[in-house]
């Protein structure tokens, strides 16, 4: 009894595993806050047509050079929880508009800064999160107020706004030539549902190859698949091709389950092999009935099939990427068959040319002057392989805006402007509210400013200087004037052309809120210590049993 009252005395109670970690309050605030700014630090001198790029070597040594946020933050290998919810502020962006991942993080950054200094005054968290919310409505609202209507299909305002995406790239040089292929490559493969369109991006399929120059990126009506013709005797160029596309072998299918064939003479051995030849050549006569001169196939092909394909002069492919295979039937206007003999001329696409072309090293098979394609290609090309890669980071930001405008059109200017504006119209509204909520929308508003602060940054200007008459500009009603950069001075973006579709300013008012609400919320953080090994049971001397010490042998106590 003696010992249990003594140790009821004086010994800690151990609630969580040795080893775990806990933080409370302020704490555990600021080092949160803090490790989602230096996250936002990192990408924020790649932010405009004047931010640096980042070179990110893996574990591998494979090298990446991207301005791209999403890539940055993706390759960096981050450990710190609150930091990793920067990281889905960028991924989240990307999934839903594809642009302004970079924009997003700052502004997600800027908004907890603002928060510590509220908090170190006193202002309760949850206030704060209340205020950035009516913020973060009453910006959208602004927003909505100040965008321009365009029309789905209005290809200038289009190209305009995939140039703009891609002016912050390593492709820059080239930003309006491959803004008119972006754009086209949407236009084409828009579908109009209703009074609405819709663009799924993967009917853009986008192939690269390094060599040439990245003026030589073409267009393709049609696709192209990095695969070769099988068959050495077989055309590589055919025109007016009807096009044969396969979902099923052109090979005798081995049985599932075992079998056994007895053949006792030569002469069953033959009859065997002709049957197997004649079969094939059944497959072969079936499609040449049809008028097929091009055949697709997403399975195997037996070389005696090649062989009979060839001598009937069929193109033939095999093994096509289940993905390349729908993007061709909606490129030819065919339908993919899995059974031979349910095909009808009907089910037959159709292109002008199909050709199989050397590309770099590589042979590539081109099927293109599709009549109408609901999909297509864009062949990159570029100098090395870092540019062509990051070329294809590009345009898939440029891909993406084009499809934003098609399917919402309406658009904002660039440079800072309407962050700019939407910061001066929420200073006005913060001085309608009551109470401390009124400090947390002025916060906001100053956390916007943050983007037009640091195009001036890394434009090599003065920040001060530039915020100070864009102030002064907007103030007096020129909503459009931002930052222009490569001039060092502030312009009306909207006279520059410089555009952006209005659902990627939307989307980063949404994620940088939702984040920084999130990462405000958390005042306690408990972090469990890593598992360890279990420890390894003594060993003595080789030729021991586990658990034996010396002098004592198997059977022994």
């Amino acid at each position: 009894m003696k010992l249990s009252s003594e140790l009821a005395a004086g010994t800690p109670v151990l609630v969580l595993r040795e080893g775990s970690n806990r933080s409370r309050g302020r704490e555990a605030q600021h080092a949160n806050i803090m490790a989602a700014r230096i996250v936002a630090e990192a990408v924020k001198s790649a932010l405009g047509p004047k931010g640096m790029d980042k070179m990110l070597v893996d574990s591998f040594g494979d090298v990446t050079i991207t301005s791209d946020g999403r890539t940055v933050l993706d390759e960096m290998d981050i450990q710190h929880p609150a930091a990793k919810m920067m990281v889905e502020v960028a991924k989240t962006q990307d999934n839903e508009v594809g642009d302004g991942t970079t924009t997003s993080v700052i502004v997600a950054g800027e908004l907890l800064g603002k928060a510590e200094d509220l908090i170190k005054k006193n202002v309760h968290p949850t206030v704060i999160i209340d205020g950035y919310r009516k913020a973060a409505d009453k910006a959208l609202e602004i927003l909505e107020k100040m965008a321009i209507s365009v029309k789905s299909n209005d290809k200038k305002a289009i190209e305009k706004v995939a140039t703009t995406a891609m002016a912050s790239k390593l492709v820059a040089e080239s930003k309006e030539y491959l803004a008119k292929i972006a754009s086209s490559g949407v236009l084409q493969v828009a579908e109009r549902v209703k009074n609405q369109f819709r663009v799924d991006i993967d009917d853009v399929k986008v192939e690269k190859k390094p060599g040439e120059a990245l003026t030589d990126t073409k267009l393709i009506k049609g696709i192209v698949l990095d695969k070769e013709v099988v068959h050495s005797g077989m055309p590589k160029r055919v025109e007016k091709a009807k096009i044969a596309m396969l979902n099923s072998p052109l090979e005798i299918e081995k049985t599932e389950f075992d079998a056994k064939i007895n053949i006792e003479s030569p002469e069953q051995m033959d009859a065997f092999m002709r049957e197997e030849e004649n079969m094939l050549k059944e497959m072969v006569k079936k499609i040449v009935a049809k008028g097929a001169n091009v055949v697709l196939c997403q399975k195997g092909i037996d070389d005696l099939a090649q062989h009979f394909l060839a001598r009937k002069k069929i193109l033939t492919v095999r093994r096509v990427k289940k993905s390349d295979m729908e993007k061709l039937a909606k490129a030819t206007g065919g339908k993919i068959v899995t059974n031979l003999d349910d095909m009808t001329k009907a089910d037959l696409g159709y292109a002008e040319l199909v050709e199989e072309r050397k590309i770099g090293d590589d042979k590539m098979t081109f099927v293109e002057g599709c009549k109408n394609p609901r999909a297509v290609t864009i062949l990159i090309r570029g100098g090395t392989e870092r540019i062509v890669d990051e070329a294809e980071r590009s345009l898939h930001d440029a891909l993406c805006v084009c499809r934003d405008v098609v399917e919402e059109p309406e658009i904002v200017a660039g440079g800072g402007a309407p962050e700019l504006e939407v910061a001066r119209v929420l200073k006005e509204y913060a001085g309608t509210l009551p109470g401390r909520e009124q400090l947390a929308v002025m916060s906001y508003a100053e956390a916007f400013e943050a983007v037009p602060t640091t195009l001036a940054e890394n434009a090599g200007l003065d920040p001060i200087d530039i915020i100070s008459e864009l102030r002064a500009r907007h103030e007096k009603g020129e909503v459009w004037t931002g930052v222009d950069a490569h001039k060092g001075k502030v312009a009306d973006m909207k006279k520059m052309g410089v555009f952006e579709p209005l659902v990627v300013k939307k989307q980063i008012i949404k994620s940088a809120t939702a984040a920084a609400s999130l990462i405000l919320k958390i005042d306690d953080i408990i972090a469990s210590s890593k598992m360890k090994a279990p420890p390894m049971p003594p060993r003595g001397p080789p030729g021991m049993g586990p658990g034996m010490g010396p002098g004592m042998g198997p059977g022994e106590f």
